[in-house]
């Protein structure tokens, strides 16, 4: 059973945010459990583009995804988190949310949590050949449109 406000698709699991103008770059993550699909993207162009999906679990996994970030450089991060299309939240809501928390923690850089709900599904329906950075980037592409 789910408590409080439903998140709607695409908006920031944290409820109106303030993104600082200095935060430019951003990586986006749409974590699974056996990979993790990646895009960069900036606020300029509010677009996307897709990156190689991490094919790790574990711990292997977040050095890869940590080891990327640094290579990139990002202001921040925006990790997708998956609900159920009633908004409840499930086990997977959990494990991204602890994953986001492993990113705060490694990485020291804001990390935004935006509902992904449905971007699989959309990734799936485009045809992409890597479905896991297709959906990646359209989480950030959302969290970029819903910038100032």
């Amino acid at each position: 059973m789910s408590t409080g406000p439903k998140p709607q698709p695409g908006a920031n699991l944290a409820g109106p945010v303030n993104v600082p103008l200095h935060q430019q770059l951003f990586l986006a993550l749409d974590y699974g459990l056996k990979r993790t699909g990646m895009a960069s993207g900036n606020r300029i162009t509010q677009s996307a583009s897709p990156l190689a999906t991490v094919k790790a679990s574990g711990e292997a996994q977040l050095l890869e995804v940590v080891k990327r970030v640094k290579e990139w450089q990002p202001d921040a991060l925006v990790v997708g988190v998956p609900f159920h299309p009633d908004g409840a939240a499930h086990d997977n809501t959990k494990r991204a949310r602890k994953f986001a928390n492993q990113l705060r923690e490694r990485t020291k850089l804001t990390v935004y949590e935006v509902d992904e709900r449905y971007s699989t599904t959309e990734a799936h329906s485009l045809g992409a050949a890597d479905a896991d950075a297709a959906s990646a980037c359209i989480i950030l592409e959302q969290f970029l449109r819903s910038l100032p």
